[in-house]
């Protein structure tokens, strides 16, 4: 195993949680390379962390990838999920599930319950200084996933709804996967879904919201338009996402995380 261990989290970055993670991964092992993906997922956001992390693992060096972002206070169990060479370190309520899939698919999974892996005493509400960081050392160490505790099918393991698109009738439709701290929207909808409607750069495209019809231009990017203008562009992650120039698209145009939207061409 690699000495790589990436954290995301929504711990923030106020005060001094992110700080004893990376403490304790020192502690115990110190040739360690820590990458922090994020820790400003929106608190408790299962969804939102689980886009950052699936849409940033194909740039992350082999190595222990931990995800902390638990409504529950830890409520639900501990995994490692073994991925390609990578080993997925989280909760079991869905947050790793799409980076798994991008990684290559669950090969072995293991229930992370032997306590000689923990920091003692572990805390009920810091499960990620007190678990998930020292596991990840052990981990990157060159101790083996199947150490932490009994197996589990990977059928088992919780998964989130994979985002989906479907090009019909002349529009593609989808869903926000995501809103970023600037208030851009990024869909579910893909670049190719609006390549196959022949849809181009330069554009106007219809974006019906529930009843509510918005039109906008397709460009390269949101600074393509004057300030304070709805715009629709494509993002480094190949998805369609919709913005305002200096503003909050999801705040102006309604769209919270989950919301329905279909993109089609102004006739």
């Amino acid at each position: 195993m690699t000495s790589v261990i990436s954290l995301l989290t929504d711990y923030g970055l106020e005060d001094g949680y992110v700080a004893a993670c990376h403490g304790v991964i020192v502690g115990i092992s110190p040739e360690s390379r820590i990458i922090d993906v994020c820790h400003l997922v929106p608190s408790g956001d299962v969804r939102r962390g689980a886009a950052i992390l699936a849409q940033t693992i194909a740039y992350l060096p082999i190595g222990v990838h931990v995800g902390m972002v638990d409504p529950g206070g830890g409520s639900h169990r501990a995994v490692a999920v073994e991925a390609g060479d990578n080993v997925f370190l989280g909760p079991d309520n869905g947050l790793l599930s799409w980076a798994v899939r991008t990684g290559g698919g669950a090969r072995a999974a293991y229930e992370v319950s032997n306590e000689e892996f923990f920091r003692r005493p572990v805390s009920p509400t810091f499960h990620g200084r007190d678990l998930f960081a020292p596991v990840a050392a052990h981990l990157a160490t060159g101790r083996a996933p199947a150490e932490l505790g009994p197996a589990i099918p990977v059928e088992r393991l919780v998964s989130l709804p994979a985002p989906t698109s479907l090009v019909r009738d002349g529009a593609a439709e989808g869903e926000v996967l995501s809103v970023d701290r600037h208030g851009n929207a990024q869909l579910s909808i893909g670049s190719d879904d609006l390549a196959a409607l022949g849809i181009t750069l330069g554009d106007t495209l219809v974006v019906a919201l529930g009843r509510r019809r918005v039109s906008m231009p397709f460009r390269e990017t949101f600074a393509a338009v004057p300030p304070g203008e709805v715009v629709a562009f494509t993002d480094s992650a190949g998805l369609i996402a919709l913005a305002v120039n200096s503003g909050d698209a999801s705040q102006l145009l309604g769209l919270p995380p989950g919301a329905h939207v279909r993109l089609s061409l102004v006739p």
